[in-house]
């Protein structure tokens, strides 16, 4: 098994006419993912590496019975792409864009409450099912097929650490990528619940970073309702003291969200928390051999 996608996974590309979504699609194709139709105003009856391209959600759904959207559109686009696919009663919606407003993204949380729909991001790399499906924009080289589920707030580091691990052997059931914004669709807490009811799932691995409290509401969960051994690594311990970070919810108030608390709240709750890259591979490796 794994979450998420998998091989019935049929996906729109909205914004598919432009550059990154054009480019995207292709990569996803090449993969196996299953692209059914894109999206893009004005642009209907086109077809895009074959894809046929529809004016709106509605008509894109009601033509090829598509349940998850990914969304390749400018910032000040993207807020009301969000709005057609979760309208659209769509099960899955990846949202890629970054530099979305702040205000906007509290008012897609408040359609999202009353929806059908799961949202991953916005500014997120997507999510992808190693040998089934991938909705994103991960390198396919970095990841195999496996039973480590990774959820994770940063891009990079997610390439980075899948890549070695799959080097090492040690393939994924899913890999998520949250994003790093203050509003993000599913938090790790909602992934980790995932997880844990997903049988093809042995072992997680949480990548976090300083900033907000997502880890430590994570360390929450894990205390009272996980049962399967979770591997921590948090990134920006070295930070310096009022260093400006990249990603918008890495915002620290006194010492919540320090790297400090989110450490100590993990290792409270039974996670084995790592304190470099290097040590990654070996702390996973011991767990599930």
């Amino acid at each position: 098994m794994a979450i998420l996608v998998d091989e019935r996974t049929r996906v729109i590309v909205q914004g598919i006419t432009g550059f990154q979504g054009k480019f995207q699609t292709k990569r996803m194709l090449e993969y196996g993912t299953k692209i059914v139709g894109g999206v893009s105003p004005g642009k209907g009856g086109q077809e895009v590496f074959g894809i046929p391209v529809f004016n709106t959600m509605d008509e894109a759904v009601e033509e090829t019975g598509a349940n998850t959207s990914i969304i390749y559109v400018p910032a000040r686009f993207a807020y009301d792409a969000v709005l057609e696919a979760i309208d659209s009663e769509l099960d899955l919606v990846v949202c890629v864009t970054e530099g979305i407003p702040l205000y906007d993204e509290m008012r897609v949380h408040l359609r999202l409450e009353n929806s059908r729909t799961v949202l991953i991001g916005p500014n997120c790399p997507g999510v992808i099912s190693p040998g089934k499906s991938k909705v994103g924009l991960l390198p396919d080289r970095c990841f195999a097929p496996g039973r480590l589920g990774i959820v994770s707030r940063s891009g990079t580091l997610t390439y980075q650490i899948s890549e070695n691990l799959t080097k090492a052997g040690i393939g994924q059931s899913t890999v998520v990528g949250i994003g790093g914004d203050p509003m993000p669709g599913l938090t790790f807490r909602d992934v980790l619940e995932m997880f844990e009811e997903d049988d093809g799932t042995d072992t997680v691995l949480l990548i976090g970073e300083i900033g907000g409290s997502a880890e430590e509401e994570a360390a929450e969960y894990i205390a009272t309702k996980m049962s399967k051994p979770v591997v921590g690594y948090i990134a920006g311990v070295t930070a310096p003291p009022g260093k400006k970070m990249g990603h918008a919810g890495a915002i620290i108030e006194g010492r919540k969200g320090t790297a400090e608390s989110k450490i100590d709240a993990l290792m409270d709750a039974g996670v084995t928390v790592v304190q470099s890259l290097q040590d990654v591979v070996d702390a996973i490796r011991n767990i599930m051999q």
